[in-house]
């Protein structure tokens, strides 16, 4: 499920698991068109290999961004310990992502 969330004059979403356990999360939008348009985005995005960027952070641990296919980040991952998590992750949002719905929170 897609959460849309306002923070003071801006909106952000974040993409969960079945489980509850957020698995993308957005940059900060100015509009809540804009975060619409950007949950679309991953939608179509995510099935794309070429829109995977896989990182290692500089204390080892990896995590990947999801781009558009003009290069622009979508959302980011949180941190994983190993690489394996990271590509269950992207599965997840793979798997989570197309037919998710969106959930206004406050």
């Amino acid at each position: 499920m897609f959460e849309l969330k306002k923070s003071g004059d801006k909106f952000h979403f974040v993409l969960k698991a079945g489980n509850g356990q957020v698995i993308l999360s957005s940059q900060m939008y100015a509009s809540k068109a804009g975060a619409m348009n950007g949950i679309e985005s991953v939608k179509t995005n995510c099935g794309d290999d070429d829109c995977w960027e896989r990182k290692t952070a500089k204390n080892g641990k990896f995590h990947f961004n999801l781009k558009s296919t003009n290069g622009q980040i979508i959302g980011s991952s949180q941190m994983y310990a190993g690489e394996s998590g990271m590509e269950n992750g992207i599965e997840s949002v793979r798997n989570n992502a197309p037919g998710a719905d969106v959930k206004e929170v406050e």
